[in-house]
């Protein structure tokens, strides 16, 4: 097996043993048997479980980044970009309950340890909400007395509690689109300026 796909096959395990059991009480070993390797390969790529913890969020939301940012080069209207963003999140986040699980809970616990190791991709990915309210906000689409960085939490918030639900229950009875078009609803009436509804 190249060095590459172990490394990758090695953060998938992890998501999913960090999804199931936690952070705090996951161990080496735990992830290892997943991942059906030695556990000393583990070291062989991470120095230790912190930095596994942060290599799937790094290269997860990375993904996620990538593929957000391919979707948005194409849209110039900020009313459609937010709604491709908030579908690529919920999409992926009901695709893959074990990332959407690691991103809720142990995005919270860990918070301050991963702060204080390095810079993660986290920040980025939520920061592509505020960059595309001020640019909203630069064509007079969006209110200017709204602030992106708190307007960018607000929005995730909402795609967060989403991603929650479906994690504890595999079941729901709105559809991707159902809940994308309440979301947008709920927030472009509080964020649109009036010329920008009438336009409609």
């Amino acid at each position: 097996m190249k060095s590459a796909d172990k490394h990758s096959k090695i953060i998938h395990a992890a998501t999913k043993v960090f999804a199931k059991k936690g952070f705090f009480n996951a161990r080496i070993s735990d992830i290892a048997k997943e991942a059906k390797v030695a556990d000393g390969t583990i070291y062989l790529y991470f120095n230790n479980k912190l930095d596994i913890l942060i290599s799937v969020f790094e290269e997860e939301i990375g993904t996620l980044i990538e593929q957000v940012s391919k979707a948005l080069a194409i849209e110039t209207d900020p009313r459609k970009q937010l709604e491709i963003f908030a579908t690529k999140h919920l999409t992926m986040m009901k695709k893959n309950k074990n990332l959407a699980e690691v991103i809720q809970i142990e995005l919270r616990q860990s918070a301050k340890l991963i702060k204080e190791y390095r810079n993660n991709k986290f920040s980025e990915y939520i920061d592509i909400v505020s960059t595309i309210i001020k640019q909203g906000q630069a064509q007079n689409i969006y209110r200017a007395d709204i602030k992106p960085g708190i307007a960018k939490r607000a929005f995730f918030g909402a795609l967060d509690e989403i991603s929650r639900v479906w994690s504890i229950s595999l079941e729901t009875e709105y559809s991707v689109d159902e809940i994308i078009s309440q979301i947008m609803a709920i927030f472009l009436s509080g964020m649109l300026v009036s010329t920008a509804i009438q336009t409609e």
